[in-house]
């Protein structure tokens, strides 16, 4: 059966196009909520499978996209107060029991946060945010500071300013003008595209991140937040979780942002994602869930699963150490080049290209370890304390972590990115947090390590001229030492591993 496509009435009368779909048995029943600005029609087989277990199901456009009136402005504005009248909506519904389960992922997740936390209104019965995209200011930068320039480039060209989507927006674009990332300053590069798109610039401007987990600390609702390991958003999916006020659970496997990219179909470590979520809600809604916060690690190549605590440093029921690989030892991180480099922002270090350039003069500083002589388990957040010179008085520091195997085939395996103020020529202390690792490594793997002073296009340039980097139209190199001693990559290594079940320890 076809879902029911009808018309919810937003406070201000913006009518919210609203697909409908109802079990087969007699109602009255729970439902699920998911609003979306990616075409409410992109969830029918997902309402299929909610309707199926159970939930009436609903799916809406977020006012201003595809089927729905008004204007949409990402973040802005609207989506907690829409959000909030169609929870209203569906509890007057006869086939409504009066529970609500508010859900979704990326820019969807969001919008049931938003919904849930909105003020003055009862808001859903429990939520499940996966992959969250929590807000402008941690969609465009790094938590420490850098500007995600790719993502949101892309992100903006296929969405930005317009009624539906064109996801192959910014491939024509560059098909057209290859060097379109380069232009200067940020702020205008998206006046080469083919489209006027004015919120582009306004994107930059909000540097508060923080808003909505902070409100989530006040919740009492259940909730559930799923995230990848190789998901950009991973460390505020972690931070959703870990402060929030009510029963909260974490499911972080080894996905990226679509939630695919992890274990082989039929591997131990796989997960029914749409069966686990109306279990959980099932749990929540019956008040089944336990106090507190539980939380689940998948790690990638093994399949396996293992707990995490609030901390996430310390998987319950394990041993977690830091394994600590010091640059420039025989037993570490053995310096193979570029102890001294140029960071130049007109040939930066690209984060597309895993392969490293031979020849002077050195654009990163590179190191790498023995092959391990055993697998190893890695369940944690890792970091990279450096001990550093810059001859500019603002510098980022980008470590990237790649996995070669034994044949030598290069993975990436973590990535983090900072930004510092120092006195020009003083070393200083910067201390790079490389994301949340779920891991398993073979034996033979090796191990290299490359800081270097871009990440481009992933991250927009350090002009090193002091000047904002999305609004700089002038470029200056920067030389830079890495100094071995006090330098370590920090691993969480995993000991004594106890596998569990990612679904019922998900769900009690």
């Amino acid at each position: 059966m076809s879902p029911a496509t009808t018309r919810v009435t937003a406070p201000d009368g913006t009518a919210l196009a609203t697909d409908l779909h109802l079990p087969a048995t007699p109602g009255p029943h729970p439902a699920v909520l998911v609003r979306t600005p990616y075409d409410r029609r992109a969830h029918r087989a997902e309402l299929r499978g909610w309707a199926e277990r159970g939930f009436a199901a609903v799916a809406q456009d977020v006012r201003g996209r595809h089927g729905s009136a008004g204007e949409w402005h990402p973040y802005r504005d609207h989506e907690a107060e829409d959000g909030a009248a169609t929870l209203d909506w569906i509890r007057a519904q006869p086939w409504s029991d009066g529970r609500v389960v508010a859900a979704g992922a990326s820019y969807a997740a969001y919008c049931a946060l938003a919904a849930a936390l909105c003020p003055g209104a009862p808001g859903p019965d429990a939520v499940i945010a996966a992959v969250p995209a929590l807000g402008l200011a941690e969609t465009a930068r790094e938590p420490t500071g850098p500007e995600r320039l790719w993502a949101r480039l892309g992100w903006w060209a296929a969405h930005g300013d317009r009624r539906d989507s064109a996801p192959d927006a910014l491939a024509h674009a560059l098909a057209r003008d290859p060097r379109l990332p380069e232009h200067l300053p940020v702020t205008r590069i998206a006046d080469r595209l083919d489209r006027p798109l004015p919120s582009w610039p306004a994107l930059w401007e909000d540097c508060r991140r923080g808003r909505l987990v902070a409100h989530g600390s006040a919740a009492r609702l259940p909730l559930l937040a799923v995230g990848g390991t190789r998901d950009p958003f991973a460390e505020d999916t972690v931070a959703l979780w870990r402060g929030w006020g009510g029963p909260a659970r974490l499911l972080l496997g080894p996905w990226g942002h679509t939630l695919t990219a992890g274990t082989r179909p039929g591997a131990p470590g796989r997960v029914d994602l749409g069966a686990l979520y109306a279990r959980w809600a099932r749990a929540a809604l019956d008040g089944q869930l336990g106090p507190g916060r539980r939380g689940v690690i998948g790690l990638a190549e093994s399949g396996r699963w293992h707990h995490l605590t609030d901390s996430v440093t310390r998987p319950e029921g394990q041993e977690v150490a830091a394994s600590v690989w010091p640059f420039g030892a025989a037993n570490g991180l053995r310096l193979l080049a570029g102890a001294e480099f140029t960071a130049d922002p007109d040939r930066p270090v690209r984060s597309d290209e895993l392969t490293v350039p031979r020849g002077a003069p050195a654009d990163r500083c590179l190191l790498a370890t023995p092959p391990l002589p055993r697998p190893l388990d890695l369940a944690g957040p890792a970091e990279a304390r450096l001990t550093v010179v810059a001859d500019t008085p603002r510098a980022d520091w980008a470590v990237r972590l790649v996995a070669l195997d034994p044949a030598g085939r290069a993975g990436p395996l973590a990535f983090g990115i900072v930004r510092r103020d120092a006195p020009p020529g003083t070393p200083h202390p910067v201390t790079v947090p490389l994301g949340t690792l779920g891991r398993t490594l073979a034996a033979g793997t090796t191990l290299r390590v490359e800081v270097a002073g871009h990440h481009f296009p992933a991250h927009a340039r350090n002009p090193h001229t002091g000047e904002d980097p999305v609004t700089a139209t002038r470029l200056a190199a920067s030389r830079r030492t890495v100094r071995t001693e006090g330098s370590a990559l920090h691993l969480p290594v995993a000991g004594r591993p106890r596998p569990v079940d990612p679904v019922p320890e998900t769900c009690r």
